[in-house]
C-alpha cells in the first residue's frame, strides 16, 4: 500500500510518515487511498483501532453499546476475522449511535476482512474505491483510484473463486498487498498502452473526468514510471522496413519498467505446497530456501528430477503459482534448434526469444518458465542447438545482456526465472547440468494415500464442473480398495482409480 501517485499531496505524505512511524492512525478513506497502516502491520492497525473505538463506546455509559464494547475489547486482543465479525454483528444491533462513527466502522471492518481474504469484503472496497473518483481530485490522483479499484475488484474475483472452492485463502496483508499492486501496475500499463495505440482522437472525457493519453501524462509528470526493471532498451535497425515494424510491435515495451512478482509470504506457501506434495517435503524446502528477505521472486534454475508420474510438473506449475508469478509450460519433445533463443527478423518465421514472448505476454520481467522433459530436447546442430542457448540465458552476466535476434538489441533477461522437469538427466549436457540445481523429485509412497486422495478427488470435481462439496470425505472402505490397487508411485494411476471412484459414486447417485 507504499505504490503513491505523484499527485498525492504532502499532506498526505506527512500523515503517512506518521502511521508507519505510529504516531496517526490512518482513516477509512485514507486507507482506501493507499495509506499504509498504522507502524506499516495489519494486527497493530486493528489492535490501535478497536482500543480507541472501546474507549469512546465505553465513555458513553450507554447499555445499548455494551456489546460493541465486549466485541471491540476483545478484537484488540485477537485481531482475527471472527472477532471482525462479531464487532460487524454488534454495530447491527445498535439503535442509536450516540454520535459514533458506525458507518466509518463498518467500513473499517469491511477492509480488514478483505485482507484476510473475503472476496466480498473486497468487492465492497472496489467500489468505494471508485465512488473515491467522484470527489474534486487531480487526474492524475483520479487515474491511480481507478486503477486501484479495478485492482481490488481483480482480486476479489480471485478470492472469491477460492472460496466457493472451498480452498484455504490464510495469507499475509503483505501477500495482498502485493496482490494488489501487481494487478494495478497491469491495468494502468493495460490502459495507457491502449491509450498510446489510438490512431484516431476519442472523446475522453466521461462524467467530467479528463482522461490524457499516456504522451500528455508524461509531459505532466516529466518521466515514466520507475518500478520494475526495463527489459528492453530499444529496438536494433530501427529506421529499415523490418526495423520499423519491429519498433512499433514492441512500442509498449520500450524503456518502459515493467514489474517483478513480488515475493510472497513464504510460510504459507510452504504449508500449502506441503499439503499439496506431502511426499516432497525436501523439495519443498530446498527450493525455498534463500528466498527469505528478497523483495522479489527469483529462482536459479532448477532441474526436478524424478520418475514419469510423479507429479514434478504439476509441482513446479502449482510452485509457480503459489509464489504469484506468471508462467508459460512449454513442452521440449519438438525443440530441436536455437529457435527458443529467437530468430531473424530478415526470415518469414523471425519470432523474438521465447524468454522475451513471455516478458511481452505477461508484461512482467520476471515471469517462470517451466521446460517440461528437457532430456527430450533435440541434439542436432544443424540449425543450433537449443542447450547452447540455454547456458547462455541462465548465466546472469550474459542473460542481463541477451542480444535478441529479432530485436537486434540487448535485453535485460536477468530476472527470468526458469524451472526443468526431467525423467533422466543423463543426455543433458555437463555443461548445462553445472548451470543448474538438480533434485530428484520423489514419487509418493502408499503412506501418502490418506493424503492425496482427498486432494486428487476435489481437484477432479472441480475440473468436471461440480460443486466441490459433492467431493464428501472418502469412505473407508473405498480408501481401502485404492490401497488394494495402489502401492505407491505414479500419481497418475493414482488419478485413474480415483476417477473410477467417482464414477462409482455418481451411479450410485443416479440409482437413488
Amino acid at each position: 500500500m507504499t505504490d503513491k501517485p505523484p499527485s498525492q499531496d504532502r499532506h498526505f505524505q506527512r500523515r503517512q510518515k506518521a502511521a508507519i512511524a505510529g504516531l496517526h492512525l490512518p482513516t477509512a478513506e485514507e486507507l482506501l487511498r493507499g495509506m499504509a497502516f498504522f507502524r506499516e502491520d495489519l494486527a497493530e492497525d486493528i489492535r490501535e483501532y478497536s482500543s480507541r473505538l472501546s474507549g469512546r463506546v465505553k465513555r458513553r455509559k450507554q447499555t445499548g453499546l455494551a456489546l460493541l464494547a465486549t466485541s471491540l475489547d476483545e478484537l484488540t486482543v485477537e485481531p482475527s476475522e471472527d472477532a471482525v465479525h462479531a464487532v460487524e454483528a454488534a454495530l447491527n444491533l445498535i439503535d442509536d449511535a450516540q454520535g459514533l462513527p458506525v458507518d466509518e466502522c463498518r467500513l473499517r471492518c469491511r477492509f480488514y476482512r478483505a485482507f484476510f481474504g473475503d472476496g466480498q469484503a473486497t468487492a465492497l472496497i472496489a467500489g468505494e474505491i471508485a465512488h473515491l473518483v467522484s470527489a474534486d481530485l487531480s487526474p492524475a490522483e483520479s487515474r491511480h483510484l481507478l486503477w486501484r479499484s479495478l485492482s481490488w475488484a481483480a482480486q476479489s474475483r480471485v478470492l472469491d473463486a477460492r472460496q466457493r472452492a472451498g480452498v484455504s485463502i490464510q495469507r499475509s496483508a503483505e501477500w495482498f498487498e502485493a496482490e494488489v499492486r501487481t494487478y494495478e501496475v497491469h491495468f494502468r500499463n493495460a490502459i495507457t498502452s491502449t491509450m498510446v495505440n489510438e490512431t484516431e482522437p476519442k472523446d475522453s472525457v466521461s462524467a467530467g473526468l479528463a482522461i490524457p493519453t499516456w504522451e500528455e501524462e508524461r509531459s505532466e509528470h516529466e518521466t515514466r514510471p520507475t518500478d520494475g526493471v526495463v527489459v528492453i532498451s530499444g529496438v536494433g535497425n530501427d529506421t529499415t522496413a523490418d526495423g520499423k515494424r519491429v519498433a512499433k510491435e514492441f512500442a509498449y515495451f520500450k524503456q518502459r519498467p515493467l514489474p517483478l512478482p513480488r515475493m510472497p509470504e513464504l510460510t504459507g506457501v510452504r504449508a500449502r505446497l506441503i499439503a499439496e506434495f506431502p511426499h516432497a517435503v525436501t523439495i519443498v524446502d530446498n527450493v525455498l530456501e534463500g528466498f527469505g528477505g528478497r523483495p522479489n521472486v527469483y529462482l536459479r534454475p532448477i532441474i526436478l528430477r524424478g520418475a514419469p508420474g510423479s507429479g514434478k510438473t504439476r509441482f513446479a506449475r502449482r510452485l509457480s503459482e503459489e509464489l504469484g508469478t506468471p508462467y508459460e509450460i512449454i513442452s521440449c519433445g519438438g525443440l530441436s534448434d536455437s529457435a527458443i533463443g529467437g530468430t531473424a527478423r530478415r526470415w518469414s518465421s523471425g519470432e523474438p526469444s521465447l524468454a522475451i514472448m513471455a516478458v511481452r505476454r505477461h508484461r512482467c520481467a520476471g515471469p517462470v518458465i517451466i521446460l517440461d522433459e528437457i532430456e527430450k530436447i533435440g541434439t542436432g546442430r544443424n540449425n543450433g542447438n537449443v542447450h547452447d542457448v540455454l547456458i547462455g540465458l541462465y548465466e546472469p552476466e550474459t542473460s542481463s545482456r541477451w542480444h535478441d535476434p529479432y530485436i537486434q538489441a540487448d535485453c535485460d533477461l536477468s530476472h527470468v526465472s526458469w524451472l526443468m522437469t526431467a525423467n533422466s538427466i543423463e543426455p543433458i549436457p555437463a555443461a548445462l547440468r553445472d548451470r543448474c540445481r538438480i533434485f530428484s523429485f520423489p514419487s509418493p509412497g502408499a503412506d501418502h494415500l490418506p493424503l492425496l486422495a482427498p486432494r486428487i478427488l476435489e481437484r477432479q470435481y472441480i475440473e468436471a464442473g461440480y460443486d466441490p462439496r459433492w467431493a464428501t470425505p472418502l469412505e473407508g472402505f473405498e480408501l481401502d480398495a485404492l490401497a488394494g490397487n495402489w502401492t505407491g508411485g505414479s500419481i497418475r494411476s493414482l488419478e485413474r482409480l480415483i476417477e473410477g471412484v467417482q464414477e462409482a459414486r455418481e451411479r450410485g447417485r443416479r440409482r437413488q
